[in-house]
């Protein structure tokens, strides 16, 4: 009998790490869009942050592309779109993806652990990484997703029938959502419900400065740690996205940071020790960090999958810059998925996937030898 019970623990486990390693689309999760309409009557919204010029042309202000756009034209983001000398936002209220998550999905492992994230994106965004996992969505124009109309109250009542503690910006590029972000976020705020951002961070200051009143914690995607990489992969720049991360910092905004490697791409060990300085001297030695493996995905499709090996180096190197809280993700049953204290280095919080099997901690302190351990724990 015993041994039966041991065989159904250990088959369990192996389930939730095999489902939390694989990669879920993003769609819409019916139970909660039943009774809302899937082709609602448009009502455009003006956007944010745009100046008005000669001749009917605008000039978005909200990302560092700062994209000029002539009457009838959308900018590079494929969601904003200028009539007649208006910029208005193509997918407010128009989510194309709907799930409820664990939060340690975003990932956010010091934020609130063994919680569910109300999560959400539309269609769009303003890079175009050759590697990302949703580009089914962030690829494409508002007008190839189906949505689904919701507005910020109705999302709101939505996410407190779900239970969850949060709601999340996520899957595609929040900031091309931003008036969206922006109007939901101020609601929550009031109904007690934390915001938290998956974002990559392009995104100028002042949007950003005002979008941080009312975020909760952010996890940022440093994709690489130079200009080339970005140039190559995302079609864009390293410096908005450094500029973004202090931004949050001095915002008081929760912050954790996510490193896809690629295993011949952003490897390279003495950039990553370059970065991992710049992290630690920057944002502090208590930021966490992710080490994200990668798989075949969009038009990096013939790729190997990093190698954990790779991962493995990526992180001792990160701990030997002195950052504390160092994370291997996409490895399920890695090590590196619990939460170390840095001074007794026993295990405070154990995981298997987006599982918490174990939580040792009290009042945010280590049990066994009262260390602090930054984060939001409650």
């Amino acid at each position: 009998m015993k041994n039966l019970f041991k065989l159904a623990i250990g088959l369990g486990l192996l389930f939730v790490l095999i489902v939390s390693c694989l990669y879920l689309p993003a769609t819409i999760n019916t139970k909660f869009s039943l009774t809302l309409p899937l082709h609602a009557q448009d009502k455009l919204r003006e956007a944010l942050f745009y100046q008005k010029r000669e001749n009917k042309v605008v000039q978005c202000q909200l990302c560092p592309r700062r994209c000029i756009i002539p009457n009838g034209k959308r900018g590079f983001c494929g969601v904003r779109e200028n009539r007649d000398g208006i910029l208005y936002t193509l997918v407010y209220a128009k989510p194309v993806a709907i799930h409820i998550d664990p939060i340690e999905k975003k990932p956010l492992f010091h934020f609130l652990p063994g919680s569910t994230a109300f999560s959400i994106a539309t269609a769009g965004c303003n890079l175009r990484c050759k590697f990302c996992q949703n580009w089914e969505i962030s690829q494409k124009r508002p007008e190839e997703v189906e949505y689904i109309y919701l507005e910020p109250a109705d999302l709101i009542n939505k996410v407190k029938e779900s239970g969850s503690l949060t709601i999340a910006y996520t899957y595609s590029e929040p900031t091309i959502f931003y008036e969206y972000m922006l109007e939901t976020a101020k609601l929550a705020k009031q109904k007690g419900i934390k915001s938290i951002m998956h974002s990559c961070g392009y995104i100028n200051e002042e949007p950003l400065r005002e979008l941080a009143k009312y975020l909760d914690a952010a996890n940022i995607d440093l994709k690489g740690f130079t200009d080339d990489y970005y140039a190559q992969m995302s079609e864009a720049t390293l410096e908005p996205v450094l500029r973004s991360l202090k931004i949050l910092k001095e915002e008081g905004v929760h912050l954790e940071i996510t490193n896809l490697v690629l295993s011949g791409y952003n490897d390279d060990p003495e950039t990553m020790r370059k970065m991992c300085l710049w992290i630690k001297e920057n944002l502090g030695p208590d930021t966490p960090l992710h080490f994200s493996r990668a798989f075949p995905m969009y038009k990096l499709n013939t790729i190997n999958p990093t190698p954990v090996e790779t991962l493995e180096r990526a992180r001792q190197i990160a701990l030997d810059c002195g950052l504390k809280y160092v994370y291997i993700g996409n490895v399920g049953g890695n090590p590196a998925e619990n939460t170390y204290c840095p001074k007794c280095k026993k295990i405070v919080i154990r995981r298997v996937g987006y599982m918490i099997l174990e939580n040792n901690l009290e009042n945010g302190k280590c049990k066994f030898c009262g260390e602090k351990i930054e984060g939001v724990w409650r």
